[in-house]
């Protein structure tokens, strides 16, 4: 199974951070099943390290408000160097037409903190073709979704959104309630991590 990323003094002092650690983490294990079980049935996966199609050629990146957090903190907090440098140049430039903003020379700079829609999107049987989006090309060589993995993630979350008890939990995730607080990586103003 795959491990839980940890940041034991920033978890303590930072309470939504273990909360999404914790969703992402079951995405994980979710996505290396689904994984598995495609391999079992001889698929093979095509996604490799350094393989940054997606990000350059997907114009809509799902990021829940929770994961804008996120990747806000680690921005901030972890990413330094060459490749901060590169990061905040890249940040003010950011459009919809553009390669993913946190792509920073062909590999994720955010990768521990990546989006779910992320996690779960693996391509299997061969590469993507140049600027290729296989959602629109070939869906059918997509890791099917983990839909019950991502709830239990959505369960882990809300409580970031003030939805504590159980039950209001599982009420929120039937009536779709994350669903409609998505936005687009994209469109967000990164920006402002620039400052």
């Amino acid at each position: 199974m795959p491990k839980r990323p940890s940041f034991p003094a920033e978890e303590r002092a930072i309470p939504w951070l273990g909360l999404l650690i914790d969703a992402h983490h079951t995405v994980d294990k979710g996505v290396k099943k689904a994984i598995d079980s495609e391999l079992r049935r001889g698929r093979r996966l095509a996604c490799r390290e350094g393989c940054s199609n997606c990000c350059r050629t997907h114009r809509d990146i799902p990021v829940y408000p929770l994961e804008i957090m996120g990747i806000s903190w680690y921005v901030r907090n972890k990413i330094n160097g060459r490749d901060r440098d590169i990061l905040m140049s890249q940040l003010k430039q950011t459009g919809i037409h553009r390669p993913c903003p946190f792509l920073v020379e062909d590999r994720c700079s955010i990768h521990i903190m990546r989006p779910m829609a992320c996690r779960q999107f693996n391509v299997f049987d061969r590469p993507c073709d140049d600027g290729e989006d296989p959602f629109y090309t070939r869906p059918h060589d997509l890791l099917p979704p983990v839909t019950r993995y991502i709830e239990q993630a959505f369960f882990i979350m809300l409580p970031f959104h003030g939805v504590e008890r159980e039950s209001d939990r599982i009420r929120a995730i039937e009536d779709r309630l994350m669903h409609r607080m998505v936005k687009n990586l994209k469109e967000c103003n990164w920006r402002l991590l620039c400052f």
